[in-house]
């Protein structure tokens, strides 16, 4: 019996100013370091990323489900992913706040037959936010392993990491550089990224 030829994939990455390529000076951040390492045709995979600066999670919960309507079809295999970030504790936002609107996210898509994957937020620039960051860091990847779906840690694999803090302390804005986006894609891709889309690894 023949197989059916797959669905094209859209991909929606949603999250700050850390999903553009701000700060790097390739000019390609980590979704397009991401994007040149996924396979593209057969089926055929589009991404599209959608930054909003200074976003926290309550503003990425009204924001995410016009987004993706706007980009998804009844025709693609639908595939959402969020970029979450540190800024909630310093606006003022609890982690069990910040948990709650995330697990909102995820359960929504998923009635909407949506696939999500998480990346987790890194470290600040100022060494005194980290410990709340690394709280909520966990919080999302228990929200993560709560529904079974992938979450990528980047709090703990960075926040020793030489090239990562010398970058995102010399830049104004605290956004990585060209090291930091490549640590970010290679995060990605070695987390479960293939798996997750179903598609081979690049050899």
């Amino acid at each position: 019996m023949l197989q059916e030829p797959r669905k094209d994939i859209r991909i929606v990455i949603l999250g700050d100013s850390i999903i553009s390529a701000a700060g790097d000076p390739k000019g390609m951040g980590w979704v397009g370091r991401v994007t040149s390492k996924t396979p593209a045709n057969a089926p055929r995979v589009d991404i599209f990323a959608l930054p909003a600066p200074d976003e926290t999670t309550s503003k990425l919960s009204e924001r995410w489900a016009q987004e993706v309507q706007r980009r998804f079809s009844d025709q693609t295999e639908n595939r959402l992913v969020i970029a979450l970030n540190n800024l909630d504790p310093a606006a003022g936002i609890s982690i069990s706040r910040s948990r709650l609107n995330i697990a909102t996210i995820v359960d929504e898509a998923k009635r909407a037959g949506i696939e999500s994957f998480l990346v987790g937020p890194t470290p600040h620039r100022n060494p005194e936010l980290n410990s709340e960051i690394e709280h909520l860091a966990s919080g999302f990847e228990d929200v993560a392993s709560r529904r079974g779906i992938p979450f990528v840690d980047c709090f703990r694999p960075l926040v020793e990491h030489e090239g990562w803090n010398q970058e995102i302390a010399n830049t104004e804005h605290g956004l990585p550089g060209q090291i930091g986006h490549g640590l970010i894609a290679w995060l990605v891709l070695n987390r479960g990224w293939y798996e997750w889309l179903g598609l081979p690894e690049p050899e």
